[in-house]
């Protein structure tokens, strides 16, 4: 370690590049771990949207399911009185 202030700055003057690029590779690696952050962050956002839509989506097929069902049964119900009807025309005919 130097002893005088003009050791020192002698130092700092021949190991400038060095200390510099300490200095940037620790800002780099800061600056690398927050993105890093950022990106994980995002994707538990992501997959959490996923899993919210794929629920969503799932409601959404069980409903139209349902409906679609209620449709049919109400479609054979009146195909169940045309024929019926159609029956009854033709026992009367003969």
């Amino acid at each position: 370690m130097p002893d005088t202030p003009h050791e020192l700055f002698a130092l700092i003057q021949s190991a400038w590049a060095q200390i510099f690029a300490v200095i940037a590779l620790i800002v780099w690696l800061i600056r690398g771990e927050a993105t890093t952050k950022a990106n994980a962050a995002e994707i538990r956002r992501v997959w959490r949207q996923r899993a919210e839509d794929m629920a969503t989506q799932e409601k959404r097929r069980s409903d139209d399911l349902e409906a679609a069902k209620e449709a049919r049964d109400t479609t054979n119900e009146m195909l169940k009185e045309v024929r019926n009807d159609i029956k009854k025309l033709l026992s009367r005919r003969d």
